[in-house]
């Protein structure tokens, strides 16, 4: 479902290259659209996906239920990594796969991603400023406005 949400956002961009980063295990539990047809999509739309196997086989702490005190019920969960979907996608949709196992690894990928994809984009900067001057113009036309009425009443001269 990522991946079709992820090609659903891209089909109407007019950029040269438009690429997907999918970080997922390969297991498809959720959602309405299956992982060959969001990848037959990604592909109709010319859309390069590279899949980051993430996660490992075995048993892994999950979060099952939310427990009354808002906290979150944890069990032993089965996971395991479907490498030959992420590896399916990726090929398919002239990408290239890759297997995150540490915090390097992860680095290391996205330093590859990052070199093999290099589009120049316009950037545009708003910048929103938060005026502080018109408090103190205020106080200032006040204390104006006082000397001048104390001017010409109360100190007034005679001379």
């Amino acid at each position: 479902m990522g991946l079709a949400t992820a090609v659903n956002k891209l089909k109407d961009s007019k950029a040269k290259s438009k690429v997907i980063i999918l970080l997922s295990d390969g297991e498809n539990n959720a959602g309405f659209i299956d992982p060959t047809t969001a990848t037959q999509l990604a592909t109709e739309y010319d859309i390069k996906t590279y899949t980051i196997g993430v996660g490992s086989n075995g048993k892994a702490l999950s979060p099952v239920a939310l427990l009354p005190n808002g906290q979150f019920e944890f069990r032993s969960v089965d996971v395991k990594i479907d490498e030959e979907l992420l590896k399916s996608i990726a090929e398919k949709t002239k990408g290239k796969y890759f297997r995150a196992t540490d915090n390097e690894k992860f680095k290391s990928i996205y330093e590859e991603i990052d070199s093999l994809e290099k589009t120049e984009i316009e950037e545009f900067k708003f910048y929103n400023y938060d005026e502080k001057y018109r408090l103190f113009l205020i106080i200032a036309g006040a204390i104006l406005l006082l000397e001048l009425l104390l001017k010409f009443t109360l100190f007034r001269s005679f001379v």
